[in-house]
């Protein structure tokens, strides 16, 4: 039995989510993630595996809810853009709990961006400010437009105030979304770029304790979406500003080690997004409230995202067999799959 295991490439991705369009694909996904964590019981979880080298870091993020399983390999290398490659990169398998045998192989770059604003717009439908349409969004490099977008068409946001260290990227990110529905305004400084926010967004990619967001930069009632900060020694949000909030995370013990949260102690009280979705725990409470998504990526969100993917791609033609699994005639012959081998070779000489 000739066991094919379904590919979808990176031109695949694209054609998906052009197919489906970037904004539906976003709301879509972001219901799947919220379907998932409703059910977040159900999950077998741990926190990923990680290999730090001073240049990076290469981890593994896997996720079961007893009849599927998903893994994720993906990197974080800050220096990669300035030899033109991505800083991250991903791809992962979806795979049937009962045979073991994958279901999916995927990849999971341009998909791993829609997740974590997919996620980050979730967690702004409970936390973010009433009514809010406005986003200061620091840091502008390859996650800012997904970000950008999924606040759109999750939340309403469609004014943006851009900022990055490196003007041609704040350029680069108000030209792709121009004629998307925002009004954009490119600032000159995150003190520029967080007056009148609602909403403020941080995705940089140092790798390094910072303080991009200063406790200045956020007054009472603003959503602070904490994104670049995802691994031991990495911060953007000096802590001043996480004392005052009220703090969102996806799964302590990975957030506790990797996340804004590992600046302060480890017991400091915090709030696990899933239990607000499933409605365990209050959101947004009052409009003076400061709240802060302590946004790292955990691998229940990429279970969601290749589970989502899985039923999108089914009957589109989207996508490529491979033969990745050998399927001798006898299971226990594996060694006489390959005489056979051998024996149509020489017969074919």
């Amino acid at each position: 039995m000739l066991n094919l295991v379904p590919f979808v490439s990176v031109d695949d991705m694209m054609r998906l989510v052009l197919d489906v369009g970037v904004e539906r694909f976003l709301v879509e996904l972001a219901g799947t993630i919220e379907e998932d964590f409703r059910r977040w019981d159900s999950f077998d979880k741990v926190p990923r595996l990680a290999s730090h080298s001073p240049d990076g870091v290469i981890e593994l993020m896997p996720a079961s809810d007893g009849a599927l399983y998903s893994f994720k390999y993906v990197t974080g290398h800050p220096k990669n853009g300035s030899t033109g490659r991505q800083t991250v990169a991903a791809f992962g398998m979806l795979a049937d709990v009962a045979t073991g045998y994958p279901l999916l192989l995927c990849e999971m770059t341009i998909l791993t961006a829609l997740r974590t604003a997919a996620t980050s717009a979730v967690a702004a439908k409970f936390l973010a400010p009433k009514g809010a349409r406005t986003m200061a969004l620091i840091g502008n490099g390859a996650q800012a437009e997904f970000q950008a977008l999924a606040f759109k068409a999750l939340v309403g946001i469609d004014r943006l105030r851009l900022y990055d260290v490196d003007p041609a990227a704040t350029r680069k990110c108000a030209a792709n979304l121009q004629g998307l529905g925002f009004d954009v305004h490119a600032s000159a400084s995150v003190a520029e770029a967080v007056e009148g926010a609602e909403v403020v967004t941080t995705v940089t990619a140092d790798k390094r304790n910072a303080t991009v967001l200063g406790d200045n930069h956020v007054g009472a009632g603003v959503h602070v979406n904490a994104v670049g900060g995802d691994c031991p020694g990495k911060t953007e949000v000096h802590a001043g500003v996480l004392r005052r909030a009220d703090i969102f995370v996806e799964y302590p013990p990975q957030t506790r080690v990797e996340g804004e949260i590992q600046q302060l102690a480890p017991d400091h009280p915090v709030v696990e997004l899933w239990r607000v979705v499933a409605g365990e725990a209050p959101g947004r409470r009052d409009a003076r409230q400061v709240t802060l998504f302590d946004s790292v990526g955990f691998a229940i969100e990429d279970f969601s995202a290749l589970r989502y993917v899985r039923a999108k791609v089914a009957g589109t033609g989207i996508g490529r067999d491979l033969d990745l699994l050998a399927d001798p005639d006898e299971p226990r012959d594996l060694f006489g799959m390959l005489l056979r081998a051998e024996a149509r070779r020489a017969a074919a000489a």
